[in-house]
């Protein structure tokens, strides 16, 4: 019999989910689900899956991430971000289980002059961030052991993201038109699974003090922040090598000039005060991240 806590990953083969399950392996016994062992759509999956593999602590890494389509997909958002938050929470709780759950600065209709905190009015602006603040208020009305984690711009060495889309568009163009009055924190899956991890572990150790009083909403993205436009030139500036020691002129413009079927929050600053008090932690700031996944991306090359 296993001495390491058993851990159940939806969304393993997503984003976040891989980095998760690199994050834990070697400490824990991973099980990882993907969509087709794991259709977070079907409570009754969900349900059957939890009971078998009875984990320790299960992190939700899987989610409905199209946020456009979401404005035409009401329905499957909120069956995946709304419900099934709710039904893997009252597994959990089934389970004596810890619930690790991803939300996202979505929630927040972007209005405010500084940083979001916890506690501020939520108000999305979007079916996407309408869905998962449902997930959120599903798994406080289970209550039990649970965290989580709003974060923001997430993107990482592979899948589909603001980094690998930018890359790609640089060796194509010399000059881009991107949107400058859209400010946030850029964060990688890496920093987020290295967090979520050294915080779990931390949990089942007894390092913060009781379990139960530990339960809530944090923030935890990447330190700083900076517009999409200087996201992106940010990105050709360190990613010479990759683009052919070229770099592209990036062109500021609003988001007026840039529309889209959802709605974007102007400031999606985060706040992570209240993650540092209570876990003693804080992700690496937005630049160094970059440089590391970008020297991920340059040790595996792309065709």
């Amino acid at each position: 019999m296993s001495i390491w806590p058993r851990v159940l990953i939806t969304g393993a083969d997503g984003q976040v989910g891989r980095a998760l399950l690199t994050s834990f392996a070697g400490s824990a016994e991973v099980i990882g689900c993907n969509r087709a062992s794991l259709d977070l759509a079907n409570a009754d999956q969900i349900r059957k899956k939890v009971r078998a593999v009875a984990p320790d602590i299960i992190v939700n890494a899987g989610a409905y991430t199209a946020v456009d389509h979401a404005e035409s997909e009401r329905d499957l958002s909120f069956a995946i971000n709304g419900r099934a938050p709710g039904i893997l929470a009252e597994e959990a709780q089934r389970a004596s289980a810890l619930l690790i759950h991803y939300s996202t600065d979505y929630v927040f209709n972007g209005s405010k002059k500084g940083p979001w905190v916890e506690d501020d009015a939520t108000d999305p602006l979007s079916v996407y961030g309408a869905s998962k603040l449902a997930g959120e208020e599903a798994i406080r009305n289970v209550g039990g052991r649970h965290l989580i984690f709003r974060t923001s711009w997430v993107y990482a060495p592979e899948g589909k993201n603001f980094v690998l889309t930018m890359l790609r568009l640089g060796r194509e163009r010399d000059s881009l038109n991107v949107v400058d009055d859209q400010v946030g924190a850029p964060t990688t899956a890496g920093e987020l699974a290295r967090a979520t991890h050294a915080i779990a572990t931390g949990i089942l150790e007894k390092k913060f003090g009781a379990d139960r009083t530990l339960s809530g909403v944090y923030h935890m993205t990447c330190s700083g922040s900076v517009s999409w436009c200087g996201f992106a030139r940010a990105i050709f500036k360190r990613a010479h090598k990759l683009l052919g020691d070229k770099t592209p002129k990036v062109n500021p413009i609003a988001t007026s000039d840039y529309p889209t079927l959802a709605k974007r929050p102007h400031n999606s600053v985060l706040s992570n005060d209240k993650l540092q008090r209570t876990f003693n932690m804080r992700l690496a700031p937005w630049q160094s991240a970059l440089d590391e996944v970008l020297a991920a991306i340059a040790a595996y090359p792309r065709p």
